[in-house]
């Protein structure tokens, strides 16, 4: 079978390091080809090559291919490539309609509407009219993933690159997402999968890549690499992700045993007892422009504890994170610290109660600054809310980075540097410096391999067991990371429908 899209031998040199050595594979109509691995391990680099696309100033060798040049692709945070200025219908629209180009002009609006509603059905977006209205930062990070997995079905590729397509994704939306994908590769479309959920990828991949700080280590068939793993990185990947297969339709998806008391993180203790009420809300009400997405009649979180915001995409998770936070400012209620209402809007928050409450973003990227290193950033973090000295500052800051397992040498990099799991354990990092009451993790272990997930849910739980003042919010869709909650709060269509 001839390969549709083909990569020999491709070394991905930057700062006189190779970040991507001697890498090979073929996608092959019809078939998906799964890359898996830690962050950092190239798997990215790997798939934005079948793009075109290289780190500025790369030096690279090697050969690429893709017939007929098309590509499609859908990144790991869909918010970096879409347009913040302009709704999803005119973005979708701009692509419909090239598509649209031989028909009569009398015909081609009808036609490029029709192309788009159907590419949101594809991409599982129920309520196609209403979602051409929206703006991107009015959709979830589901829904925005979703959108853009609508704009490659659009170009009509014959590869499209997912790069964790199910980050952010409830397991619902999770089951539709593989389903697509199936029904994409059944087209006779390859589909090159960038994944830590292992889960996807062994319902998926009919080829495995496994992928260590550049190179592939293992590959193969999806079921030998699966249940007779050659590498000890691969055997480990494996042992700490630990899964099962369940039923769950017309795709299978692979999941862990699900059971109403989850085991805790490695190393976790028995919670504390509750504290005292650090942040409560009231009557709160949050909008995008006219329309209401959230309504929280009365929560508290207190020291000492961890609650867990479960809900499918769309359902008001972040929306309440950034209400907490002061990002998200149209919405009427309170949110009070300590008894004392926080003002709406983070601008006018005093620096002492900015540092309180930290949100550390499912997307990353969004909240770095590009042209500048990524320690400074994180140090900077010390310095402006606690008035530290900024070389103690940086010294704190490499203490942080390092205890989440970030290099040194890879923390002196810009941010475009880094992947994107990289970035968001720097990003939670910058958080902690701020040494803060409430920490609102929004999806912080999406883009993480198992071994660093359970590493991190590790060091979230000591955080727990020092910090007796800390409290600690999680919105999550992963079983692993909500089992380190002591509370539970359930969202659906912006209502709270379970405690």
């Amino acid at each position: 079978m001839n390969a549709v899209a083909e990569i020999e031998d491709l070394r991905v040199e930057t700062g006189g390091r190779a970040i991507v050595d001697g890498v090979s594979l073929r996608a092959l109509p019809g078939k998906v080809i799964a890359l898996v691995g830690s962050s950092g391990s190239g798997k990215t680099t790997t798939g934005l090559a079948l793009l075109g696309e290289y780190p500025p100033g790369a030096k690279v060798t090697g050969r690429v291919r893709v017939a007929d040049g098309l590509a499609g692709y859908v990144p790991q945070h869909p918010a970096a490539v879409l347009n913040p200025a302009r709704r999803v219908g005119a973005l979708l629209g701009d692509i419909a309609r090239g598509q649209v180009r031989q028909l009569p002009r009398s015909e081609r609006r009808a036609g490029s509407r029709e192309r788009v509603l159907t590419a949101l059905a594809q991409a599982q977006l129920p309520d196609g009219g209403a979602m051409l209205r929206r703006y991107p930062h009015q959709l979830s990070g589901g829904q925005q993933q979703r959108v853009v997995l609508a704009q490659a079905l659009l170009l009509g590729a014959r590869v499209v690159v997912a790069d964790e397509p199910t980050t952010g994704q409830d397991p619902v939306a999770k089951r539709r997402i593989v389903e697509r994908l199936s029904s994409v590769a059944a087209q006779g479309i390859a589909v090159v999968l960038l994944s830590h959920d292992l889960d996807v990828v062994r319902t998926l991949a009919d080829e495995v890549a496994v992928m260590r700080d550049g190179k592939v280590v293992e590959a193969g068939p999806a079921e030998r690499v699966w249940h007779s793993p050659a590498h000890a990185w691969t055997r480990e990947l494996l042992a700490a992700h630990g899964s099962t297969t369940v039923a769950t339709g017309p795709a299978t998806v692979a999941t862990k045993p699900s059971t109403v008391a989850h085991a805790p993180a490695t190393g976790a203790t028995a919670p504390a007892p509750p504290g005292d009420a650090v942040l409560r809300v009231r009557g709160l009400t949050a909008r995008h422009g006219s329309a209401p997405v959230l309504r929280i009649g009365e929560l508290t979180v207190r020291t000492g504890t961890c609650l867990a915001v479960l809900g499918p995409s769309g359902s008001g998770k972040t929306t309440l994170g950034r209400c907490l936070a002061g990002l998200h400012r149209d919405h009427d209620g309170q949110v009070l610290l300590d008894g004392t209402p926080l003002p709406r809007s983070l601008r006018v928050r005093t620096r002492e109660q900015t540092a309180a409450v930290q949100y550390v973003f499912q997307d990353p990227r969004a909240a770095f600054d590009e042209h500048r290193p990524v320690l400074d950033q994180v140090a900077r973090t010390a310095v402006r809310l606690r008035g530290a000295a900024p070389a103690a500052a940086r010294a704190e800051a490499r203490a942080a980075l390092a205890r989440l397992g970030l290099a040194d040498e890879l923390i002196q990099r810009l941010p475009g540097q880094l992947s994107g799991g990289e970035l968001q354990r720097a990003a939670l990092a910058r958080a902690l410096l701020a040494r803060p009451r409430v920490l609102v993790c929004d999806e912080i272990t999406s883009g993480l391999d198992t071994v660093t997930r359970r590493g991190l849910l590790d060091l979230l739980a000591a955080l727990l067991r020092d910090r007796d003042d800390l409290a600690l919010i999680l919105i999550t869709h992963d079983t692993d990371t909500a089992s380190l909650a002591t509370r539970t709060v359930v969202l659906d269509a912006g209502e709270v429908v379970e405690h």
